[in-house]
């Protein structure tokens, strides 16, 4: 009788701890409709995984890791959001779908950032609308470190992918890599 209430007791414990740590992590999803194939829009975002530099607003620079795959699952990508590399997220491409063209963006490591890696991650969907015109959606998912700071940093998370969503969109549409230095002007365009 008492091991069988240790443990319900020790299931009950878990399951609490666990339904605590699921309520610290925040979340939201940006989309956005671009006025190009998915396929076009899936080679940049799905296909190109590595280079995402290319087409994000805040990082300096992205490379593959070396042996692993450069694209599909189990790719990896560091992403550097400054120079010296010391503020960086290190993405594994997981629930890699080129049919569907969705996958995840697991973030297994962070430098400078208040991200909890394994349990921070960004959810990527491509969706045809017609011949000429898709739809990306974007989820974040993410716990900060201390977890307070989650509903803190949202805002200027979303701000962050929605300017992605808007240089992915800018990259594919004109073949110009989008940095730091040239979003400011390239998002004038697209407001």
């Amino acid at each position: 009788m008492k091991t069988m209430y240790r443990t319900t007791l020790i299931a009950f414990a878990l399951l609490t701890v666990s339904f605590a740590m699921a309520q610290k992590t925040q979340s939201f999803t940006i989309t956005r409709v671009i006025n190009t194939s998915a396929d076009k829009v899936w080679a940049v975002v799905g296909e190109q995984y590595g280079d995402i530099a290319k087409s994000h607003p805040i990082l300096s620079g992205s490379h593959y890791v070396e042996g692993t795959p450069m694209s599909g699952e189990g790719c990896v990508r560091v992403c550097n959001m400054n120079d010296n590399g010391s503020k960086y997220t290190k993405e594994k491409m997981v629930n890699y779908n080129p049919k569907e063209m969705s996958f995840k963006a697991q973030i297994d490591e962070v430098g400078g950032l208040p991200l909890e890696t394994g349990i921070s991650y960004m959810i990527y969907n491509v969706d045809p609308i017609d011949e000429s015109s898709c739809k990306i959606t974007l989820t974040m998912v993410y716990r900060t470190s201390p977890a307070f700071m989650g509903k803190m940093v949202k805002g200027k998370f979303k701000k962050n992918i929605n300017n992605y969503a808007i240089a992915i969109q800018h990259h594919t549409l004109t073949g110009e890599d989008v940095n730091p230095d040239n979003f400011k002007q390239i998002k004038k365009q697209y407001l």
